[in-house]
């Protein structure tokens, strides 16, 4: 048993981390309170970067409200998802010695990552509609 216990402390301090923050994001809304520090690629360049809004859609989706969360980051709902599923793998990996799926990370995979994310921020950033609603 304590060699089960110690595989399992990653996945379990990962989930305590991000039920942790998600909980703090439940009961303290990014939009009224200042206990956030700004976004620094906003704050030095004007612009807003891949993952600004993120708190908001995270607090939005917390409180159900999913519509509100699109608007914040459509993007990071998709990632957030992707993530939560990536974890799953590996936390069945630790505790059963397998993986529920094998992830293969093609060679093309950062470089597409890399890609939309430089392409969401140029759509985001966009003054025009239909992409001015794009911002958070």
């Amino acid at each position: 048993m304590p060699a089960l216990r110690r595989d399992m402390a990653g996945p379990l301090s990962e989930a305590l981390t991000a039920g942790t923050a998600a909980t703090l994001l439940f009961f303290v809304d990014p939009r009224t309170h200042t206990v956030f520090l700004p976004c620094p690629f906003h704050l030095v360049t004007g612009l807003y970067c891949p993952f600004c809004g993120g708190l908001r859609m995270v607090h939005d989706l917390a409180h159900g409200q999913v519509v509100r969360a699109l608007h914040d980051d459509a993007l990071a709902i998709p990632l957030v998802l992707l993530a939560a599923l990536l974890w799953l793998n590996a936390a069945v990996e630790r505790w059963r010695g397998r993986p529920l799926a094998q992830v293969r990370r093609p060679a093309w995979l950062w470089p597409a990552v890399a890609a939309v994310l430089v392409g969401w921020t140029v759509l985001r950033n966009l003054p025009f509609g239909p992409f001015a609603a794009l911002q958070p």
